[in-house]
């Protein structure tokens, strides 16, 4: 797991406790895991979308954000 084991891996979950505490943890959490799976949608766009595409789908994004603003 990228040259970091288990003792390595308690040491950063506790040093995260620490700092976020019990009640921000979960909401860390959440939305570490919704930037990453945002970041493997976009990697996976990048690589099988075609380029035409990819504007396409921006500028949707870009509008519906427009309308929510």
């Amino acid at each position: 797991m990228y040259g970091i084991g288990f003792p390595e891996l308690i040491v950063v979950l506790a040093l995260a406790f620490l700092c976020f505490g019990a009640g921000k943890l979960p909401e860390v959490g959440r939305g570490l895991g919704l930037a990453i799976k945002e970041f493997k949608a976009a990697s996976r766009e990048l690589t099988g979308g075609s380029p035409s595409s990819m504007v396409e789908q921006s500028a949707a994004k870009r509008a519906e954000a427009s309308k929510k603003s």
